[in-house]
């Protein structure tokens, strides 16, 4: 509890309390980048305990994921490892002298090898988990390629290569799911359609993707475009970490043009438009031990990057909606540090992508 209240306020009182900074000033500096890089350092090399969600073909599967995961077996989850390797990622292009800069890449490279990611790849080769991770995984895992492909660096520009095989598989995957899917997916959880899309758009942007990009751009369209009073009322749902609402929006200011996002946006969330903001109260939770419950403590980030981008984006009342955000922020940001498990192996990775890759326009 001693280093919550340090990061509380090295976070708060340095940069979000004063009244004459907005929510959206709040940034990185080395001190957080360096206590928030050994959440995932603690868990990238440990194996168990460990979720898989895999189908059992035959007995060749009964092992230690790590087996058949090589490069994203640790942190509990395939997903939770490929966020958690994207982090340090980012962390290391922010501040390339962190004070474990060196363990850092050093389990990068050992993890991102070649032969790993072509074991990798055998997995989701198989009709049978084809649509494993998607698709929450599949978009950490482009989200990842993603920054590795912007980083000017020696190992970074051979891990990218090492991964891409990858990223091509899902970019197809992606492609050809979007292809057949009938409804979009509106949960709190890992099958989010939208968020998914937001990370996919991302990557499909800066790899020239244009197939992809095209895929997302149609799908989010056909979906969403008419879309009016979203029933946020109904949020949140219990075990959420992603708001269905607000992924929505932060979608569709990706793949709109800006004029016509505000229009649809006023139409679609009006109750962030009017004097007094009466949505969207901050997220409560009772039990950190509870994996599922705990979630909520990511719904108040995710939240975050959304409203900012929403305040940036709309042109109204730009100073209510900021507010909001900062509220949110404020809470999703003190329970990172949690000492529990169930929060920590992963809220991190929501924590950076709020102070970095969320707030770009």
């Amino acid at each position: 509890m001693k280093f919550l209240s340090q990061l509380s306020i090295i976070v708060f009182t340095s940069f979000t309390m004063s009244a004459q900074i907005h929510p959206a000033a709040t940034r990185l500096t080395p001190e957080i980048a360096n206590k928030l890089a050994e959440l995932p350092l603690k868990c990238l090399d440990l194996e168990f305990p460990y979720k898989t969600g895999i189908v059992f073909t035959d007995s060749s599967l009964l092992t230690a994921p790590k087996n058949y995961h090589p490069a994203f077996y640790g942190c509990f989850d395939w997903h939770s490892s490929v966020h958690g390797h994207w982090m340090l990622v980012r962390l290391l292009k922010s501040y390339p002298d962190l004070a474990k800069a060196s363990t850092i890449r050093s389990k990068l490279a050992a993890h991102l090898s070649a032969e790993n990611i072509k074991i990798e790849q055998q997995l989701f080769s198989s009709a049978e988990n084809k649509s494993f991770e998607r698709i929450y995984g599949w978009s950490w895992l482009l989200q990842l390629q993603n920054e590795l492909l912007t980083w000017n660096d020696p190992l970074g520009k051979e891990m990218s290569q090492h991964l891409q095989p990858l990223a091509t598989q899902f970019s197809t995957a992606y492609i050809q799911f979007l292809d057949k899917i009938m409804y979009p997916i509106r949960v709190g959880e890992h099958t989010n359609l939208a968020f998914g899309l937001c990370l996919a758009w991302d990557y499909a942007v800066t790899a020239k993707d244009a197939a992809l990009q095209k895929a997302i751009h149609n799908a989010a369209m056909r979906f969403y475009a008419a879309d009016k009073n979203a029933p946020i009322a109904w949020e949140p749902g219990g075990y959420d970490f992603l708001s269905p609402s607000l992924e929505e929006a932060d979608l569709m200011r990706r793949v709109m043009p800006e004029a016509d996002y505000r229009k649809w946006i006023y139409a679609f969330l009006p109750g962030l438009f009017e004097n007094k903001i009466n949505i969207l109260p901050v997220a409560q939770v009772k039990d950190r031990t509870d994996g599922k419950l705990v979630h909520l403590d990511g719904l108040n980030l995710s939240r975050t990057w959304c409203l900012e981008a929403i305040a940036e984006h709309a042109g109204k009342n730009k100073a209510a909606i900021q507010q909001l955000a900062h509220q949110h922020m404020e809470a999703g940001l003190q329970q990172v540090f949690s000492g529990n498990y169930a929060g920590e192996h992963w809220l991190a990775s929501f924590a950076v992508y709020m102070l970095t890759i969320g707030k770009q326009p």
